[in-house]
């Protein structure tokens, strides 16, 4: 018998997951349709995202419907750059840290090369801690030009936990969005939206025992955030496209049984 042991890569969809993404499939309906047939796809939407929202800690409104972990990354980096620097044209540095997921790392890169931000890599130490003094000096340094800091919770390549709530304290004494990247800590170690106190938290279904093509940034209702799809306005007008009310409702299921 062959084992699968790459569980920090993506997980086996867990079996009420994959009872409940089946019988969704079975069900027709836009959840943006406002017939029978869509409205019901609209509950399971709306009764997926309240569950998803019980599990993190967060208000059911605070959850915006992503395709996986990397839309709502490029969301929360691209999106409050975006909205902090409309906001003020000064806040044009972004504060990551050096050992975050190329789905940070890459769209902090992309707003450098094409969007005249000027991306700082936080050093971490000898145990991929990010230094919270470097943060602290980051913040001093640049001051009213910061325009958010980005600290994942758990690395996913040697598993550190990063201090996200002292990150938090010292970006938010400074008026500071943070956001963090719960993507390899949801379902390992408790992730609770309210406690970290982040403005923005990206979570997605694969790693938790869900399917695969379904994520979620819980995004503060107060928290100026851009779009980066444009379309339909769905999702407070944050994440336009079409919702899968099965994979939705799998990634709810996943994310009980997982936490």
């Amino acid at each position: 018998m062959t084992a699968y042991l790459d569980h920090a890569a993506t997980t086996p969809v867990l079996p009420a997951a994959a009872r409940a993404l089946a019988d969704q499939l079975a069900a027709a309906g836009n959840p943006s349709s406002l017939h029978a047939s869509g409205r019901a796809a609209r509950r399971v939407v709306e009764e997926s995202r309240e569950r998803l929202a019980a599990v993190l800690g967060a208000r059911p409104s605070e959850v915006v419907w992503t395709s996986g972990g990397t839309e709502a990354d490029n969301l929360a980096v691209k999106g409050l750059a975006w909205a902090r620097r409309a906001e003020d044209p000064r806040r044009d540095v972004v504060l990551v840290s050096a050992v975050e997921h190329h789905a940070v790392l890459d769209p902090a890169a992309w707003l450098g090369a094409h969007d005249g931000a000027l991306v700082v890599h936080l050093p971490v130490d000898d145990e991929g801690t990010v230094r919270l003094d470097a943060l602290a000096d980051a913040l001093d340094t640049y001051g009213p030009r910061v325009a958010l800091v980005s600290v994942m919770l758990a690395n996913n390549e040697v598993g550190t936990l990063q201090p996200v709530p002292d990150v938090v304290a010292l970006a938010h004494a400074r008026g500071v969005p943070v956001h963090s990247d719960a993507v390899q800590a949801l379902g390992q170690v408790p992730v609770r939206f309210d406690a970290l106190g982040v403005d923005a938290l990206t979570v997605t279904s694969h790693k938790i025992g869900g399917p695969g093509g379904v994520g979620a940034l819980v995004v503060g209702r107060s928290t100026a955030l851009e779009p980066v799809l444009h379309g339909g306005g769905q999702e407070r007008g944050v994440r336009s496209g079409t919702l899968d009310a099965a994979l939705v409702r799998g990634f709810a299921v996943a994310a009980d049984e997982a936490v």
